[in-house]
């Protein structure tokens, strides 16, 4: 049995960190760890797969193309993200760890 809460980094991190928690066929379950980084300027997600993301712990600013002001996130708050639907990281808390756990699913894969 793991912990989602073990072996963070250290809190004065420059580089988020990605752990790989499952993946089979289809689907895949990461814990991304963010200390006050963000999305570069003008830099746009726009992935194939669907992702599914729930904050754990910390606060984002979590904005969409399509959106004219970001969605400011807190633990507990989750959304599903359409593949190809461009997002960008506004903001994470800097010097606290922001942890997300993501679910990155393609949707041909899942039974209907």
């Amino acid at each position: 049995m793991k912990n989602i809460f073990a072996e963070l980094p250290p809190g004065a991190s420059t580089d988020e960190q990605f752990l790989e928690l499952l993946a089979r066929p289809g689907l895949r379950i990461e814990r991304i760890v963010s200390t006050g980084q963000a999305s570069p300027p003008g830099f746009w997600y726009e992935q194939a797969q669907g992702e599914w993301i729930l904050l754990l712990q910390g606060e984002a600013l979590l904005r969409f193309a399509d959106q004219p002001l970001a969605q400011q996130l807190k633990a507990g708050d989750y959304v599903d993200i359409a593949p190809l639907r461009r997002h960008r990281v506004e903001w994470t808390m800097p010097g606290r760890e922001t942890i997300w756990l993501a679910v990155h699913y393609e949707a041909a894969a899942l039974p209907v």
